[in-house]
């Protein structure tokens, strides 16, 4: 069964991590996941036991437990069924659109504007400039005159 080990020190290596492991049982393969540009480790790697007990026994006892002074977690891996260069990961009934005769606005040219009375922007004017603010915004209403500081010390007195 394989394992997943995550939150690895990026100074542990294959040979500590089966030192880890081999208590629990056989260990078929361990490998740690580096960064192909900076040939770091991406702090996670791989364990694959023998026993599917064994396994389930390694998660039990060494997830959430300090290991070369970092927490790591153990979990089951998960299967990567992708292939590189198959179209692999994403969604898989992803297709390209191909535009469909007599389909959404096909009838009308590009930017005539609402085809239905009462529809959105049926209100906006079709050609000349487009306002981009209402006539009655709030903007549009005139200021209140501010209070200068003597009246607001004067309202603020108490008598």
């Amino acid at each position: 069964m394989n394992l997943f080990v995550g939150n690895l020190n990026p100074e542990t290596t294959i040979t500590n991590l089966r030192a880890l492991f081999s208590e629990f049982g056989e260990i078929v393969s361990a490998k740690i996941i580096y960064d192909n540009a900076t040939g770091m480790s991406r702090g996670f790697g791989f364990v694959e036991l023998a026993d599917k007990f064994q396994a389930f026994d390694c998660i039990d006892n060494i997830d959430a437990t300090y290991f070369e002074g970092n927490v790591i977690s153990v979990k089951e891996a998960k299967q990567n069924n992708t292939k590189p260069g198959h179209g692999g990961g994403g969604n898989k009934s992803f297709r390209t659109r191909t535009p469909r005769p007599g389909g959404f606005n096909s009838s009308r040219p590009a930017g005539s504007g609402p085809s239905r009375p009462g529809s959105y922007n049926s209100s906006r004017p079709q050609n000349g400039p487009v306002s981009t603010r209402p006539q009655n915004s709030y903007n549009s209403l005139p200021r209140p005159e501010r209070k200068t500081d003597i009246e607001i010390d004067r309202f603020n007195r108490l008598d």
